[in-house]
């Protein structure tokens, strides 16, 4: 069974804007070619090709018209995965199984839109999947980055509607914060999302585990390692806290739209790779191997 892990402290808001800073890490962010850092998803931006396949992601938004000389009608995205039950593990999970080679990256998905498309796209091209906690609010603004995240074969959960204090709420305010992302998860990709994180920190009370299995999610996905990059104005900043810390099965916590996240992503790819490890989704690292063999406790 996997450990709880000590809960992590409350965060700090960063006051700081990071448009100008934003503006100049996108510019930055060049291939040896010259090209910037692809931004599929937005409109008018390019999709940007995968490091698995060399192949261009698909585009986000409404189906593409067929190809010339295709028949029939483009079929309609398909829903995004549901969130799925994991027996034998509590409600709260906070890391994976320590036996097998595997990391979970974990992004809070808010923040600039365009940072957040390179790191989608960054993550790619290492091969990686990543789990993304939206804010409902930020998907209402940036709806096609609800497929942008799916069409790159990452997944897409529950991150509540508006970033507030869960435990600072009454119930029904509360388990309104979890409903109401899940209502638009459930608009814009068919499925309420794969997991449910808390906010402002990945800590849940037992009220607000008893709301999220209410709101259709079985677990609710702590971390074991907290990049605390919401705070962080450094690269080695992040890369040390996660690079020291990192181990099999952890759940690494991240944010998806921050100018020093995006920067510091190559070096963190490159770290799990030296160590033979692999980056999945949250539900990947946390399914049974087809052996089904037990997992260790940690």
């Amino acid at each position: 069974m996997h450990g709880y892990g000590n809960p992590p402290g409350r965060r700090r808001a960063l006051g700081a804007g990071a448009g100008a800073l934003a503006a100049a890490l996108l510019a930055g962010c060049a291939e040896p070619s010259g090209r910037r850092e692809p931004t599929a998803g937005l409109p008018g931006r390019a999709a940007p090709t995968s490091g698995a396949s060399g192949r261009a992601a698909p585009t986000t938004g409404a189906s593409a018209p067929p190809a010339p000389g295709a028949s029939g009608p483009a079929r309609a995205p398909a829903p995004a995965p549901a969130p799925r039950r994991f027996p034998g593990l509590p409600v709260r999970i906070a890391h994976g199984p320590r036996d097998r080679p595997r990391v979970a990256l974990t992004f809070d998905g808010r923040g600039d839109p365009d940072l957040a498309v390179a790191a989608l796209a960054r993550c790619e091209r290492a091969g990686a999947r990543v789990t993304v906690l939206a804010v409902g609010t930020w998907l209402a603004r940036h709806p096609e980055l609800a497929r942008r995240i799916l069409d790159g074969g990452h997944e897409l959960g529950n991150h509540t509607e508006h970033h507030l204090d869960l435990a600072a709420l009454d119930e029904s305010a509360a388990y309104e914060e979890i409903a109401a992302c899940a209502r638009r998860l459930r608009r814009l990709t068919g499925s309420v999302g794969a997991w449910f994180r808390p906010s402002p920190t990945t800590y849940a009370s037992p009220l607000v585990e008893r709301l999220a299995r209410r709101a259709g999610y079985p677990h609710v996905l702590a971390c074991d390692v907290e990049s605390l990059d919401h705070a962080a104005t450094r690269v080695a900043t992040v890369t040390r806290k996660v690079a020291g810390e990192l181990r099999n099965g952890s759940v690494v916590e991240l944010s998806l739209g921050r100018p020093v996240t995006v920067a510091a992503l190559p070096l963190l790819l490159a770290e799990i790779g030296r160590r033979g490890l692999h980056a999945v989704t949250a539900t990947e690292l946390m399914a049974r191997p087809a052996t089904g063999a037990a997992r260790t406790a940690g």
